[in-house]
């Protein structure tokens, strides 16, 4: 679910969406994105397939031999293509990891939901889905994309900008909706769902990935609208109590 980051360039020149790889015969990383819009020309298959290829060795290269290790070079020669073609749909290594193009896809699903629903009844159906269809196509590259923003500093940092980018443009949305301007209250809620979202992702990944994902976001949701429960462990707090003075 670390499905908030930002398209490269020439995914967004192609017009596809690509949340985080399923394994597609036809050369596409995302069915879940795919059967969410027109099929592409063929021209942007083409460019779907080629950044499919780029992704699908870097993760082989990382299962193998671990981040740090795993060079632009290295994935360029595993996916038969110039490190030249790697940096023009991937600016940087960590935006091979990171760029899964549900963008566009939460943006519209947002735009087409009921008007009498709340921004965050909204936003948990959306991403809860979003989570569904991660989990039923593509369970493999998100365990291995979570594990890593979980374990390397590099994309932790670089998926904070990630979630910064998503943020503004999830405001127009939440504006757009609303009827009123993007004011500093728009900004701090869509900065405090992504952010929610992207915690339990990492939550998720340091815990092995034993919890359940959609279980992990509900209970992201519930804690956004009704704010901290008391510890499951030790309850509610001791009650004060008051002594009358005496008679």
């Amino acid at each position: 679910m670390a499905a908030t980051s930002r398209p490269s360039p020439a995914a967004a020149s192609a017009g596809s969406l690509d949340p985080a790889g399923s394994l597609d015969p036809a050369g596409s990383l995302d069915p879940a994105a795919e059967s969410l819009q027109p099929q592409p020309s063929l021209r942007e298959r083409k460019k779907i397939k080629t950044r499919s290829a780029i992704r699908r060795a870097t993760y082989r290269l990382i299962d193998r031999q671990g981040y740090e290790a795993t060079t632009v070079e290295q994935i360029a020669e595993a996916a038969e293509v110039s490190p030249s073609t790697v940096f023009r749909y991937f600016p940087t290594k960590e935006d091979i990891v990171l760029t899964d193009e549900f963008d566009p896809v939460m943006l519209r699903e947002m735009r087409s939901r009921p008007a009498g629903e709340t921004p965050l009844e909204s936003l948990r159906y959306v991403v809860t889905e979003a989570a569904r269809r991660s989990l039923l196509h593509a369970r493999e590259e998100t365990l291995q994309q979570t594990a890593l923003i979980a374990e390397v500093p590099a994309l932790r940092a670089r998926m904070m900008e990630s979630v910064a980018a998503t943020s503004r443009l999830l405001c127009g949305v939440l504006a757009e909706r609303a009827g009123r301007p993007v004011d500093l209250e728009v900004r701090v809620f869509a900065m405090a769902v992504l952010g929610a979202l992207h915690e339990a992702s990492v939550y998720w990944a340091e815990r092995g990935h034993q919890d359940d994902l959609l279980d992990l976001v509900a209970r992201t949701m519930t804690t956004l609208e009704s704010g901290l429960p008391p510890s499951p462990l030790h309850g509610p707090g001791p009650v004060a109590r008051h002594s009358s003075p005496h008679p």
